[in-house]
């Protein structure tokens, strides 16, 4: 999700308490630390980033629920080199690197900075290109065209790079399938924040494509992701938080983060009947099927 004044809204209060530790250690596929510890103006190369010292704290509290992966997920051109720059330093971290469809449907998709993200996704820990793809909610009608294009763009690099590709879908569900389809999806395609009913999922599914599901799946209005949910093969799941947003219940609306995806895992585990810990570590499996090994360094 791309800064913004709800950025602001969501981090007020007190963060919720940590939740019990997972019997197994699973993952956060997506989240946004910088904005988490230190929101930054979009684009702002030179603004206020979260230090090292709360970066580490905040992982830690992760790893202290048994949620030792985390995937942090750029945004722009500058929170895509911290990224980078974090996931070489810390070994429970991975990067994705993109311009968030918003940025592209307001022209920051330069050619410049599609270079730069292209350059970004060749580093070693850099493993997915991401999120990138269509939003027809905060973006209007004037921007859709450079949306697609800066999407195309994505898809291209993530496949040159040999990388997983992160999609940020909001209200385009159709187009978004028209797009893959049409250049050809990468081996290993996420759908951040899956956000379709049943069927979309299946169409989904059927591609081979990994849903991940934040904390809006405990939401009591969600019955539409539970179904996607419950259909989808437990080697075609995986969980995030995309902190400081999307809080799951019991603490919606207040402020995000790693450790509380233990909430999600285990709703994720009601909803599809699989044992926790089974779920844990297929999680796992999946998520270094898709990124790679956190214990690579090379």
């Amino acid at each position: 999700m791309s800064r913004s004044a709800s950025a602001r809204a969501n981090r007020r209060g007190e963060p919720p308490p940590s939740p019990e530790p997972l019997p197994s250690p699973a993952l956060d596929s997506h989240t946004h630390l910088d904005i988490v510890l230190g929101e930054r103006p979009a684009g702002d190369e030179h603004g206020e980033w979260a230090s090292d010292d709360d970066v580490d704290a905040e992982i830690a509290a992760a790893v202290a629920v048994n949620v030792p992966r985390l995937v942090q997920v750029g945004v722009d051109v500058p929170s895509s080199r911290w990224s980078a720059a974090l996931a070489a330093r810390h070994p429970n971290v991975l990067a994705a690197v993109a311009l968030h469809p918003n940025e592209a449907g307001a022209g920051k998709a330069t050619d410049d900075a599609l270079a730069e993200i292209d350059r970004l996704a060749a580093l070693p820990r850099v493993r997915a290109v991401g999120e990138t793809g269509l939003d027809r909610y905060r973006t209007g009608p004037e921007g859709w065209a450079a949306q697609e294009a800066s999407f195309r763009a994505h898809i291209r690099i993530a496949k040159d790079r040999d990388v997983a590709l992160v999609i940020h879908d909001r209200d385009a569900h159709d187009e978004i399938l028209r797009v893959l389809d049409d250049e050809g999806a990468p081996q290993h395609t996420v759908f951040h924040c899956f956000s379709g009913d049943a069927a979309f999922a299946r169409a989904c599914v059927s591609r081979g494509f990994v849903l991940s599901f934040a904390g809006t799946l405990t939401f009591g209005n969600a019955a539409n992701l539970r179904a996607a949910a419950a259909l989808t093969p437990v080697d075609q799941l995986l969980v995030e938080t995309d902190a400081p947003f999307l809080t799951p219940m019991p603490y919606r609306g207040r402020p995000n983060a790693s450790r509380l995806v233990p909430h999600t895992v285990r709703a994720l585990a009601e909803v599809t009947g699989v044992d926790l810990d089974e779920l844990c570590q297929s999680l796992t499996a999946t998520a270094e099927r898709v990124f790679g090994s956190w214990d690579d360094r090379s």
